[in-house]
This record gives C-alpha cells, structure tokens and sequence, in this order.
C-alpha cells in the first residue's frame, strides 16, 4: 500500500461544508477540503467512472482497464462494494493485499475511489455460522444465501460483524492518497427493507416506544378499538405478519416508517466510525431514487450524508425520458439543489428486466447528461468492465464483452469528452423554478395501503403524470420533498396529498395566503399523521382552503370512464370521481363532468384567495383536480392553472414539448440544458450564450450549416441531433 500522504483536492461536489453539517447546507467560502486546502485549490470538472470489480479478474486485465479508464477520461471509480468475503475470507483471515495493488495502481494513474465499506453482502462462512442474520417475510419464510444483501437491518450479530469490517477499512485506507469518499454499504434495503424477524420485532418495539412513550398513545394512534386490538403490554405488539384479514393500517404505515429508520440508523452506525476515524473524508450511500422504489424515506435519509448519491435505471415505456427526468430532478431535491453523484445507471441494456434492450444511438450521452442538467457532478455507471460469469453478466458496462473495438465503448470516450468541455457546470446548483411538484413518502406509502376505496391508485405515477404535463408544455418544474421550504414558488402542485398533518395545512394554507397557487387532487387532505380520517367530509384538511366539499368517493372499475369538459376541451377522466360541492363563494369551476355519475357536478375547481398580507401583495388560488386525467389529459388542465398564475415557458414555442430545459447557475451564469427528447433533429432559435456541448447553427448569410461546440455569444438557433443535447452558458438571470 502506498504511504505517500499526497492526497488529491476532491471536486467540489466531494467537499464537506465543515464538521458533518446537513446535505444543502453552504460552505463557508475558503472551507477546507479532504487535505486541508482551500476551497478555491480544488479542481474544477464532473467527475467521470463506474463500479469496478478488479477482483472479478486476472490480475493482467487490470493494467489494461486503467489505460482504458485513461483513454475514456475517466475520474473516479467505486471499490470493493461487494468484496467482503474477498477481504475477509474467514471471520479470522484478512486479505488486503489486492485492495492495496489495485487503489495504488489507480492512484498512479491519476484516478480517485470511492471506497466502499464492503458490507452490502455477507458472506458464506458468516450466514453459516450465523443464520440468525437471515431476513425473514411477513409469512415466515428465510431468505437464504445465494443471492445479495441477505441480512437483516436489525441483526445484532450482523452489526457486530459488519462494523468490525468498516473499522478495519477505515484504518487501513483512511490516509490513501486515492481516496476522496467513503461509500457505504450499496443500495440499502434494495432487497432487505422489510423483515419480519423477531430481531425486528424487538425493534419495532423499541422504535414504538420512543415515538409514543405509552401503551395508551399508541392504542390511540393505532385505532386499536377496532376488532379487539387494544395491547396491554409492548411485548404484544408485532409487525404486520401475515394475518387473517386486513392488518391494521396504522400498524402496517408504522412499520413502514420503522423501516425506513432501521435502515437509516445502520446508515449513522457506519458513518460514524468513518467519521471518528476519517473526518475530513465525505460520506454517502447510493439512494435508489427511480420507479416503484418506496420503502426508504431519502429526503429523511440525506442529512446523514456528506453529498446525496443515487443509482437510476431507465423504465421501459411511453414515460420512460420523463421518468428519467423525474427521478433526477427529485433526487436534487433530496439534495435541496446542490450538487449531488450520479453514482450507478447503465451504458446500455440491463439485465433484471422482462426484456432487456439495448440504448440507441444517442441515449448513452442524453440519458447521462439529463441527470447533469439537474445536478449531477458525477457520472458513473454500473459498471466499468462487463461480468463473464454471475446473474449480472448480461448487464451493460463501459466496457462491453465485445471490448473496446465497439460502438458501445466510442460512446463511452466520446462522452468523457464532453464532460470535460462541461467543466464549467461543476458545483453549479439547480436554478430554481416558477413551480413545483410536492413529493411525499407517506402519502405514497399511505395512499397505497389495502382496504381503501381502489386498488387500482399508484402515488407516483399520478405525480409522474403531472410532471409530464410540465415537459409537454415546456415549463420547468422542480420535484422537492414536502418538508420543503415552498416560499419562492408560484405554483405548487401536490398530487395525492394523502397525509396532511394540522402543521402540513397550516404551511400550505400560509403559501397560498402569501400569493401562491396550490393545485391539488383527488384523495388529497384526507387523513392525518396517524392514518386517521379528517371528519367532516373530504379532502379533508384542505376542505376549507379549497372550498369544496366532498361526502363520498366514487372510484371507477377498470372499464369505466368519465368525460369532463374543461376550456372547450373533451377530456377522459378514468379510476377516481367524486361528488364535489362548491361550499365557497370565491370558488370558480374550470371543469364539469359532462357523463357518469357526477354529470353536472364540478370536476376541477379553483378558488380565489386574498392575500391576509400588506396591501399589493399578490392574490393567490388553490385548485382541486377531482379525478384522473392522464399525462395527456393533465396537459391543458395544467395549461389553464399555470396562465390563471402567470407562469410561461421559457421556451419558444415551436419546441415546447420536444426539448426539456433545465438550468443550473453559479450566481454568475445560467447554464441551460436543452434535451431532444425526440428521435428527430431539433432547431431551437434564438438562444443567446456560450455553447459549451452542441452545435450552433451558422447564423443567416454565412457559409456553412452548423458549427460544434463554441464560444461563441452571438444569437442564434441551436441544431440538436436527434436524443442529442446541448449546453449554454448565459448571464445569471438575477430575477431568480
């Protein structure tokens, strides 16, 4: 192992802003980096690498992948995520020997790591000896070995033995001079979140106590009157195992909840001995922020980290892109809007899908540099050369099985490059929007329960579709927690605000007083913290602040529709209508049902609310979207609720629809990401800047079609290759 202390300064995404403060807070100007140099030392750039498994092959292999690593630009690269039992192959026998051969043959070539803990995987000798670490499902049944992340969360015996394994990491690697982040474990509770161990009983049951204190509270937060459920002792109380019947909603959000924590506490267990041993190395884990994964609260997860990393694949489908999009533009939410790691997505095809398909031509570059547009100052994949044996074989990497002589790798070298002319961009943060989208985990997780009026409702996919919305009208859009300080925005949109807490009303009711304009939907407002109905009729918490009134649902069967008429519109509601009454005078009707059930009745609502502030203050709204219309049908729903704001695109219009925009800014410039989420060249005109990845078309009267990147200030169309992207430098818009 090297003992040269000559530590590279990380980028400025690696920097911790002092003694462990909260993911989003600022740097001090001048704070120290990994070495104790200044701010101003560390070297400008995004960051460029992969997971790489050395370990997977001969030692022969390694010095060619680092002259590949070099040719493609690469920066960074993650190690040891499942080297366990590699590192350890008894629980009393260590190798370290090819971890050192391989960071020090990486620092030589000028490439950092990002050094896992190891602790994603036991191993063999550990699950034998102790398959008391084994997960356990809600019927019983053991997850055995054979695959990954086969412990349970809230195993005694596995945090002993993990945390060993992390302090014997940390003081070994702590000082190498390769070193810029620890990483812990992977992709925590990607297949583990939920045990139904007695382990996890018993720590369910700590978890309860310390949030009710008394058996009373508890009984009363859970409704236990109901079917002879009152507990009168902890030892009583269990996760929801499989029962009878329904469990308790309470009790099945509760022990959603404690999961979460769990996993989030195993998170502070390693972080600390990384932080005792290591101050001055930033921490992170990989997030999962992507489709259907739900069980980790990540905006409750990020002040545990030094800088917010997240893996994303892309979801085949009609909403693939804008699921993409999504998903980076929540995951620097998560990260209130400062710079965060894109630490896993893939080249091409992946390998755990129905059908896997390979990227087109372009998609490697755009699908990267969407997630630069919303904050990303690292790009990495999954991973670095392509598996000959082991169930991700067939998974993509930056070096495919056909090697370098290959599309797939020219993509990968042609991509470094523009990363380097965006070097720029690096430790710019999002710029924030005139709107956005409220994403909230208990209501995603509360919504969803069994026993509620369909089955048939998914959280996410509502808040996707409005988003969709947003990119279809070319209106920039930011996705932030619910947490989120919403002072600053025009428009909010909170779809399915299904838990709304007296605090959560106040604040929404306080925005809207302020001049904000609230649009929220059906099944919104209609319980509280506890999972407990707001009495009175619905939504709710939000009946007074919307001014209508709802007595009952009417959910629709899967062969049933509706037809609301909205500006002229025939519009296609489908799984949700709702009788609603307009209660409030200052309430206008922007959309009837016109067929169904509730044919008459208002769909989509909009009351009119005056400020309570000094006089000149703005007046806001809070409108109601009773039912579901579908990305498309949301489009001139949306429409209507952004012109009633006053909020436009910022792009022409010829465009909107085919190219997303999303903006970063240093306080100085605005870079402006301008993605072709067609198949087809797009010409955006009139965009004044520096091309900084692009091409710019020749302005009139000269020679030539189109030039590539530039410095070039004067205005004039952009040309995007088809799924291609290009990136301008303006002066900061001060206004925002």
């Amino acid at each position: 192992m090297s003992t040269t202390t000559d530590r590279p300064v990380p980028h400025r995404w690696l920097r911790r802003p002092g003694p462990h403060a909260p993911s989003g807070t600022p740097a001090a100007t001048g704070a120290p980096g990994t070495t104790g140099g200044s701010a101003e030392h560390a070297p400008s750039g995004l960051s460029y690498g992969a997971d790489y498994n050395p370990d997977q092959w001969p030692r022969e292999v390694w010095d060619e992948d680092v002259r590949l690593m070099r040719e493609a630009g690469v920066t960074v690269m993650s190690l040891a995520i499942f080297s366990w039992a590699r590192i350890q192959p008894t629980e009393d026998t260590w190798d370290f020997a090819w971890l050192d051969e391989i960071m020090d043959l990486l620092h030589e070539n000028g490439i950092t790591v990002d050094l896992a803990t190891a602790t994603a995987s036991p191993p063999p000798w550990l699950t034998t000896k102790h398959p008391e670490i084994l997960p356990q499902t809600r019927t019983g049944e053991t997850l055995w070995p054979g695959a990954r992340q086969q412990w349970r969360p809230t195993s005694p015996v596995f945090r002993e033995h993990a945390l060993r394994l992390v302090e014997r990491m940390a003081e070994r690697y702590g000082d190498h001079p390769a070193l810029v982040a620890w990483h812990v474990s992977n992709e925590l509770g990607c297949h583990n979140v939920y045990d139904y161990s007695d382990d996890a009983a018993s720590a369910f049951r700590s978890w309860l106590r310390e949030r009710y204190a008394t058996l009373d509270a508890l009984n009363a937060a859970w409704g236990t009157a109901f079917w002879s459920q009152r507990y009168s002792a902890w030892e009583q109380v269990l996760p929801p195992r499989l029962a009878a019947s329904h469990p308790n909603p309470t009790q099945q959000l509760d022990f959603k909840r404690f999961s979460s924590d769990a996993l989030q506490d195993y998170l502070r267990a390693e972080a600390a001995i990384l932080r005792r041993a290591t101050p001055d190395v930033p921490v992170t884990t990989n997030f999962m922020v992507m489709g259907e994964t739900k069980g980790m609260d990540y905006a409750a997860w990020a002040d545990e980290l030094d800088f917010v990393s997240n893996d994303h694949y892309v979801l085949p489908g009609p909403q693939a892109l804008d699921e993409l999009s999504f998903s980076a533009n929540l995951t620097g939410g998560i990260a209130r809007h400062r710079p965060w790691f894109l630490m896993e997505h893939s080249t091409s095809a992946v390998n755990w899908q129905p059908v896997n398909v390979a990227k087109k031509p372009g998609e490697l570059a755009r699908d990267s540099l969407t997630h630069v547009a919303h904050g990303a100052d690292a790009v990495c994949y999954f991973q670095w050369r392509q598996s000959a044996a082991g169930a991700e074989k067939y998974h993509s990497g930056m070096v495919p099985h056909a090697g370098e002589h290959s599309r797939l790798f020219r993509d990968v070298v042609a991509l470094g490059a523009t990363l380097r002319d965006l070097a720029p961009v690096a430790g710019s943060e999002q710029k924030p929007s005139r709107a956005a989208i409220v994403f909230d985990w208990d209501s995603w997780w509360t919504s969803e329960l069994d026993s509620h009026p369909t089955d048939r409702l998914r959280y996410r996919q509502e808040a996707l579709d409005w988003y969709s919305a947003f990119l279809a009208l070319g209106v920039r859009a930011d996705v932030v927690p619910v947490a989120s300080d919403l002072t600053g925005y025009d428009v909010v949109v909170a779809p399915v605000l299904h838990v709304v807490p007296a605090p959560l009303r106040d604040r929404l009711t306080t925005f809207v007083e302020g001049g904000g304009h609230l649009v929220t939907t059906y099944f919104s407002g209609v319980v509280d913290q506890d999972d407990h109905a707001w009495l009175g009729g619905y939504p709710g918490a939000l009946r007074d602040l919307l001014g209508v009134r709802v007595e009952e649902f009417s959910p629709l069967l899967d062969h049933e529709s509706a037809t609301v008429e909205l500006g002229g519109e025939q519009l296609e509601a489908t799984l949700w209508t709702e009788p609603v009454d307009v209660v409030d005078p200052d309430v206008e009707v922007l959309g009837w049902y016109k067929t169904g059930e509730q044919a008459g009745r208002a769909a989509v609502t909009r009351r009119a609310v005056a400020p309570t502030g000094r006089a000149g203050e703005r007046a806001g709204s809070a409108a109601y979207v009773s039912t579901r219309f579908g990305r498309e049908g949301l489009v001139p729903v949306l429409a209507r609720l952004l012109d009633d704001a006053g909020v436009r695109s910022e792009l022409p219009a010829a465009v909107r629809g085919q190219v997303e925009l999303a903006v970063r800014t240093d306080g100085t410039d605005d870079f402006w990401f301008l993605v072709n989420r067609t198949a087809q060249p797009v010409e955006v005109p009139d965009v004044a800047g520096d091309v900084l990845a692009g091409r710019r078309l020749a302005p009139s009267g000269t020679t030539g079609t189109a030039s590539t990147a530039s410095t070039s200030d004067v205005p004039g169309a952009l040309l995007l290759d088809p799924r291609g992207v290009a990136v301008v430098r303006r002066p900061a818009d001060p206004a925002r």
